[in-house]
């Protein structure tokens, strides 16, 4: 495109992942954060990474900050590179910890027994990186805060 031109899809395209991204990641935070939508809550989610998954409590802390935290930058568009980078490397570590061994697709049968594969995990970091690479876009918070 020439220097100058507009291109509407550039201008709402970070946007349109953003949102949903970062609604997700909001909700998902909160159920470990504060229990929220049926969550565990902060000492649940704390006792189920450590006793079920190795994973130690400063990590944990780190996970939930990126996606709660996480989920609000990206969703406001504040900090918008770093909330995105924290989200893709809790989207690594799942991939990796919980839902490689179980292929590609989903469980969408909810077979007992079977967990999920690494679909929609996939999706979540390509969307993740996509903002890390791309940045917020033009409405964000990052380009009020940040001019130039």
């Amino acid at each position: 495109m020439a220097k100058g031109s507009f291109d509407a899809s550039s201008l709402i395209a970070p946007l349109m992942v953003r949102i949903p991204l970062g609604l997700i990641f909001m909700a998902h935070g909160s159920q470990k954060l504060l229990g929220l939508f049926g969550g565990q809550g902060l000492t649940g989610t704390f006792r189920i990474f450590e006793q079920k998954l190795g994973i130690p409590p400063i990590f944990t802390l780190l996970a939930i900050i990126a996606e709660f935290g996480g989920g609000f930058g990206v969703l406001t568009g504040f900090l918008t590179r770093l909330s995105a980078a924290g989200i893709a490397s809790v989207m690594a570590v799942a991939i990796y910890k919980l839902h490689w061994a179980n292929g590609f697709f989903l469980n969408i049968n909810c077979v007992p027994g079977r967990g999920h594969g690494i679909e929609y995990d996939l999706a979540l970091l390509g969307m993740a990186l996509y903002l890390v690479f791309a940045g917020g876009g033009r409405w964000c918070l990052d380009r009020l805060i940040f001019r130039g």
